[in-house]
């Protein structure tokens, strides 16, 4: 080896390495985001969001019930868990209700649906004979069943319009008929609107209007061009007003839009006053279960249709904030539903349950607050009424069938085994547990 000029030891070059890229640090809110947008786009994220939502709205409902229901019921000679029990029952039924209409295939759900449009007419026409029906806060809209049970058939009406009016619609598009005007207006619009004139000999307008909106959800769901609908939303508008006008009570709730102060006159706002001072009491975390003062007296129907600002009082901001969130995650879980089937009928049964359950949200929620006139309609899943909870639980359970016959919905439900028991072929299975080992072996 050549030595340097002074004759000394060979100089030994550093033999430079290639630099090793340091690892990239991810960031975590970017790392968060995809994981929860891969958790949001899995196959069963409605299936769950449907059940889990209407569960958890269904049990806090129970709890305000009984909260809110407590002074109601001492005031009346009554057990303070009167409303309570009664509502438990009611979600007992709902319950199997919703597991029976979960587990239906579609095709019984579209044979449903004149048996059930039927007996809603039926029983909404005998609600006006003298003698069965029975009139609550000033509407004859109630069916006595014996002791203190009362069923409200115009809530079955809700759904009846909901399951013959998507069999009705996908019938027509199966036929491609819906790209004239008759076909998609006739015979939809006329039952509606009967439907609409026997809710109204009543005087339950509350309902009216959710009816209403189910009836223009169906129609933008079946594709209704701008004119159509502008056209059925302006009758729609001036019986309305016409209805409005020439009713005091009516023309009473209009004008306590936005009080925040009781009025002396034939007008006082009483309950839409108080109903803003429960809210404003409550703050960020509320005063604590059960403690709310409103119900005392001060607020009426505080556990039917101002239950929400109970909510308010007793769990804060953030217990509103919470409710809020289930209806949104229900909302979007219904809409998700509804746009990715090729199934018609369920496109438009999923549509119009979702239009039914928040758009009574909306205006039950927006009275509550003051942003829209009282309209009389209970909280979907959380106000008080066995009448209520049934036909919508089962409609919940419509949602869940739907979400289930989803394709690949169906394929990951297929793919999950039990822990224990038997293989879908019929065949022995060992606990997960047992084969880890083995082939940890």
């Amino acid at each position: 080896m050549p030595g340097s000029r002074t004759g000394g030891p060979p100089v030994q070059r550093a033999v430079r390495r290639p630099a090793v890229p340091r690892p990239r640090r991810e960031n975590p809110l970017r790392t968060l985001h995809t994981r929860a947008r891969k958790a949001w786009d899995r196959p069963l994220t409605a299936y769950y969001l449907i059940f889990g939502g209407s569960a958890l709205i269904t049990v806090l409902g129970l709890v305000m019930v009984y909260s809110a229901s407590q002074i109601t019921a001492l005031q009346m000679s009554l057990p303070g868990s009167y409303f309570f029990r009664k509502q438990l029952l009611a979600a007992a039924i709902g319950t199997v209700l919703l597991l029976v209409a979960s587990r239906m295939p579609v095709k019984l759900h579209r044979a449903l649906a004149y048996p059930i449009l039927a007996g809603a007419v039926f029983l909404m026409v005998l609600v006006q004979v003298p003698g069965i029906g029975v009139e609550v806060n000033g509407n004859q809209n109630w069916i006595a069943l014996g002791g203190s049970f009362q069923v409200q058939p115009s809530e079955f009406g809700k759904l009846a319009l909901v399951l013959w009016g998507a069999d009705l619609l996908a019938r027509k598009q199966d036929r491609r008929l819906l790209g004239q005007w008759k076909h998609m207006l006739v015979p939809l619009v006329p039952a509606a609107f009967m439907l609409l004139g026997l809710i109204m000999l009543g005087g339950d307008m509350g309902t009216a209007i959710i009816l209403t909106a189910i009836l223009f959800g169906l129609l933008w769901l079946a594709g209704a061009p701008t004119r159509m609908f502008a056209g059925v939303l302006s009758v729609a508008a001036l019986l309305g007003v016409i209805l409005i006008r020439t009713s005091p009570n009516r023309m009473a709730r209009l004008a306590c839009l936005g009080a925040t102060e009781p009025q002396s006159g034939p007008v006082d706002c009483w309950q839409a006053v108080h109903g803003i001072y429960a809210l404003a009491s409550g703050g960020i975390f509320g005063s604590g279960l059960g403690a709310s003062v409103e119900k005392w007296g001060q607020l009426p129907e505080a556990h039917t249709d101002f239950i929400f600002a109970v909510t308010g009082e007793e769990l804060g901001l953030a217990g509103t904030l919470s409710v809020l969130a289930l209806f949104a995650a229900l909302g979007y879980a219904g809409i998700r539903v509804a746009g990715r089937t090729e199934d018609p009928f369920v496109r438009y049964a999923a549509g119009g349950v979702t239009t039914w359950i928040m758009a009574q949200a909306v205006i039950n929620i927006g009275a509550v607050l003051g942003l829209l006139p009282i309209a009389g309609v209970p909280l979907p899943l959380f106000s008080y009424g066995g009448s209520a909870l049934l036909p919508t639980m089962f409609a919940i359970g419509l949602l869940i069938a739907f979400a289930r016959e989803d394709p690949a919905a169906r394929m990951a439900l297929a793919m999950r085994q039990p822990r224990f028991g038997k293989k879908r072929d019929g065949g022995p299975q060992r606990p997960r547990r047992w084969n880890t080992m083995r082939r940890r072996a």
